[in-house]
């Protein structure tokens, strides 16, 4: 196969930690042609959308995967991505919309993982009120808005002492804080920092304060609308936050009957929205975020569980081009059929 990865700079990559290095590992390692580019290096000539990549030269591979990093070697192409079996998404938020524009036009030669659309949809925390039905009972109750006001007013009918405030478009566990109704007064000044002044005006999220919090996040890997892999985040000391970016630390964690109940109603929904490689965010099993773009935690949990989530995620992608392939060649033989078919 053919693999293009659309990420993050090469030199940023943490290779003790990084998911995307994994799954370019495995790739690698299966013989497969692997590149990779960034969302500035994508370019559009006569109506072909082309990326300036980096294509790892094949070779020996090195099963430590720090090593591969290290010593892995890169010619400079420019290649068309509707020749690619397989792009996935792995650049770091905020997302690129532009970026998405240039894949609108391979999106039907190629499997794309996270789908565009799918993208556009979730990359940011408004994407968990459009769950329904039985979703609804896991996720908190969420507001959004630029109003003043309504936040106060939100905040001060809450029947509990505390609600957490978060930026709409943060990621990494930033610009996440509490707000205690003994300190109310500092609120207005709070939200005049995160929502702004001008045109260019910020959305701002209240939620209902997930009991358990203080105990640390469960982050779930889901693939094809399934769970595949879970660790528990432990925010540091005196920090709310659970993200490893923010200090916390990870311990193995096995997903309990209403963690697995969760993934059971979210998952459905994943997958129709393309959304085939996840990740959630569960605090008191209660579902606080879906992370779509680069969802990170695979060498952790891996480690955590003397796994390699990597390759379950390679045999998806394997499965998905395989098939669209026999579609390809049954639709091109229905044709030749037809051609050859005796109609005088």
């Amino acid at each position: 196969m053919k693999i293009c990865f659309i990420m993050y700079p090469w030199e940023r990559v943490t290779p003790e930690t990084d998911t995307t290095l994994r799954l370019i590992h495995e790739c690698v390692n299966r013989g497969y042609l692997v590149a990779i580019t960034t969302p500035n290096k994508l370019t559009i000539r006569e109506s072909i959308t082309s990326a300036f990549c980096n294509v790892a030269v094949k070779g020996k591979t090195s099963q430590n995967i720090p090593s591969f990093y290290r010593n892995v070697e890169f010619k400079k192409l420019l290649l068309p991505l509707a020749g690619f079996d397989a792009i996935f998404m792995r650049a770091n938020p905020p997302l690129d919309t532009l970026a998405l524009n240039f894949l609108d036009s391979v999106r039907d030669h190629t499997f794309i993982i996270n789908d565009i659309d799918g993208l556009r949809i979730a990359n940011n925390k408004v994407y968990t009120a459009s769950f329904q039905e039985e979703a609804q009972e896991y996720i908190p109750r969420t507001f959004v808005s630029k109003n003043r006001d309504y936040l106060i007013r939100i905040l001060n009918e809450s029947e509990d002492e505390r609600m957490i405030m978060k930026p709409l478009d943060g990621y990494g566990g930033r610009g996440v804080i509490i707000l205690e109704k003994s300190a109310k007064r500092n609120v207005s000044s709070l939200l005049d920092f995160y929502i702004g002044e001008g045109a260019d005006t910020n959305y701002v999220i209240l939620q209902e304060y997930a009991h358990g919090a203080e105990d640390g996040d469960v982050r779930i890997m889901m693939l094809n609308g399934e769970p595949i892999g879970a660790m528990r985040r432990i925010p540091a000391q005196d920090d709310i936050r659970s993200n490893v970016h923010a200090g916390g630390s990870v311990v193995k964690h096995t997903l309990s009957n209403r963690e697995r109940l969760l993934c059971k109603a979210v998952g459905p929904k994943l997958v129709r929205d393309g959304l085939y490689f996840a990740g959630l965010d569960v605090i008191g099993e209660k579902l606080i975020e879906v992370n779509v773009l680069s969802p990170g935690g695979v060498a952790r949990i891996n480690k955590l569980n003397r796994t390699k989530l990597q390759q379950k995620v390679i045999d998806f992608v394997e499965r998905v081009v395989a098939t669209k392939e026999i579609s390809i060649s049954r639709k091109h033989s229905f044709r030749k059929s037809i051609e050859d078919a005796d109609l005088v």
